[in-house]
Formats: C-alpha cells, structure tokens, sequence
C-alpha cells in the first residue's frame, strides 16, 4: 500500500511539470465565451468586441459574445463567478467594476479572491471642458476662478459616483476648490447642460467633438497622454492635477482557478492584437487608445486605482443617495 502510494506520489511529481504546456497547447478547443456585463454599444462592449474577436483568430477559435447587463456590471460578474471553471468563460472589467462600486456598495463578488486579471486592452479618452462663459484657458486660471468663486461653479456628471463624477471631486480635493455636482441621467444630457450653460463645467470623452467645434473650452485631457487630435490640449497631470485619480479602462478577468497556461496564451493572443494597426485604429475610432497591461501588471493598476479612487470617495464622502 505504502508502495503504491509512493509510486503515484512519484509519478505525480514527475508529471506536474509536464501539465501547463500540454493544457497550453490543447487550449483552446472550442469557442470562448466572453460576458460583457454592461449592454451593447457602450464602450466597454465596444473595447470588448473589436480585441476579442481578434484574439480569437489568432487563437484560432470564435468569440461568442454574451452581454449579461444591469447592476453597474454586477451581474454580469456574478454570473461568471458562480460558473464552474471550465477556461472557457471569462469576464469583461472596468475600473467602476472593480476600483470604484465596492466602495459606495456590497457587492457579489471579491475582486481579489474571486477573478483573475488578464489583460488591460484599452482606455477611453476624457477632457477637462468648460462654457466659454468660463473666463479661463488653462486649469491654473481656472482654479483661481474657482477659488475666487466658491459654491459657483457647478459641474455635470453621468450621475452619482460614476468616474465622471470622481474627476469633478477629485479636482475640488486636489485643488481646494468648492464646484457644486449636478447628476445627470448619463454623459449625453450632462453635456448637452454644459452646451446650454446650466452647468460649466463637464469631465467627460463626450465633450470632445464640441470641443473640436468650438462650442466649449478643453482645458486638459484626463489622460496619460495627449490626445493626438488635441495635440496642444495638454493633461491635467501635465497641469499639476489628477495626481490621485484613475482612468476609465476596460479588460478582461478570469475566473479564479482558472489555470495560468490558460490565462497566458490568452493575455499574449489579446496583446498581440492590439499590437496590429488596424485594431489600433478600430480602437481609436471608438473613442478609446491601447493601454495594454499584462496580468501583473493589470493587478498591481487594479489595487493602485482602488485605493486611489476608495480615498477620493471617503474625503469627498460621496454616497449612491
């Protein structure tokens, strides 16, 4: 009995080695199953769809798209977390998913415990807008307005809690500024209040083409770089804020327990499609960039941008009512 136990101890030993390169190269054998929590056409379905469909040519297999709406993402989350794992079904993200909600909320799932990340594919623009009754063309200046105006300024938001909301926040913290929230049904009726004057203020992607056409101020993008379409816009980290803040990202998870070889050869088929030109353009037209990041590195973003986005919440003390 002791024999046999000890054979098969051996023989496990033995072959262990051997499983992550077999189950990488058997891997994958039929179509992946990709939930996108949030409905079609958002930017996170969009982000999803344009990088998935590619990876799964390179991997040589479809891509069946599956959008599970409702509860800010929650549950299409839980959906995937309740799934057994079978490395085929895995979870589109976004930094309100897991950097943001959980602290405004309970919510079904633990980010750390119960997904895995694999790849960050991209992050939409945002600017810094303002009604050209704003007397400012920098954010310095417009911080000396603000300053000198306080509980004057008010700004639009998605609604409550949303990143276009935290931004907002986020400069009245960072600056010592006091602009006054007015939530919004959504991005769309919030900027058509910045284009009617009823707010000033806006942190959103949609203020890009007014701004191209002149109708409000950019005054920095929310971004790590410069958008190439307003080269002489600069960010507002460039400016000297935005330092405690995030971005709006969109990636993918596994499921916890999900083997590594499989999390792997499906991080290196999404970063080699986002390496192609034309996804890079496809991307773009959406109204996003590339932000590629890596599991580790996606992981270690994730825990920055919570803690960041976790103080931003508690300082401003920012409720969902």
């Amino acid at each position: 009995m002791r024999r046999r136990a000890f054979t098969s101890s051996v023989l496990a030993t033995l072959t262990a080695p051997l499983a992550a390169p077999a189950l990488a190269q058997a891997w994958p054998a039929k179509p992946l199953h990709m939930v996108i929590p949030y409905p079609p056409g958002g930017p996170s379905d969009v982000s999803t769809r344009i990088v998935m469909e590619r990876a799964g040519q390179i991997l040589g297999q479809g891509v069946l798209f599956d959008n599970k709406a409702g509860a800010s993402g929650m549950i299409g989350a839980e959906y995937v977390k309740n799934q057994p794992v079978d490395t085929y079904t895995f979870l589109t993200t976004t930094t309100a998913m897991v950097c943001i909600t959980r602290h405004l909320q309970p919510i079904p799932f633990d980010p750390e415990k119960d997904f895995i990340p694999v790849s960050r594919m991209s992050t939409s623009w945002g600017a810094f807008a303002v009604h050209p009754s704003v007397p400012a063309k920098t954010v310095a200046e417009f911080v000396a307005y603000a300053k000198a105006n306080p509980g004057k300024i008010n700004f639009g938001s998605a609604g409550l809690a949303t990143i276009t909301h935290l931004f907002g926040e986020m400069l009245n913290l960072e600056a010592g500024i006091q602009m006054v929230h007015v939530p919004y049904r959504g991005s769309a009726p919030a900027t058509n209040a910045l284009l009617a004057g009823e707010v000033q203020v806006q942190f959103d992607q949609l203020t890009l083409p007014h701004i191209k056409a002149g109708k409000v101020r950019g005054l920095a993008m929310l971004a790590e770089v410069r958008h190439p379409d307003f080269p002489d816009i600069p960010t507002l980290r460039e400016q000297g804020y935005g330092k405690d803040g995030g971005d709006s990202w969109f990636g993918v998870l596994a499921p916890a327990g999900t083997p590594p070889a499989v999390v792997t050869k499906l991080d290196q088929a999404i970063a080699a499609a986002l390496r192609a030109p034309d996804i890079m353009a496809k991307v773009h037209n959406g109204g996003m960039r590339v932000t590629y990041l890596n599991p580790a590195d996606f992981k270690e973003r994730i825990a920055v941008e919570n803690k960041s986005f976790g103080e931003i919440i508690r300082k401003g003390n920012i409720k969902l009512t």
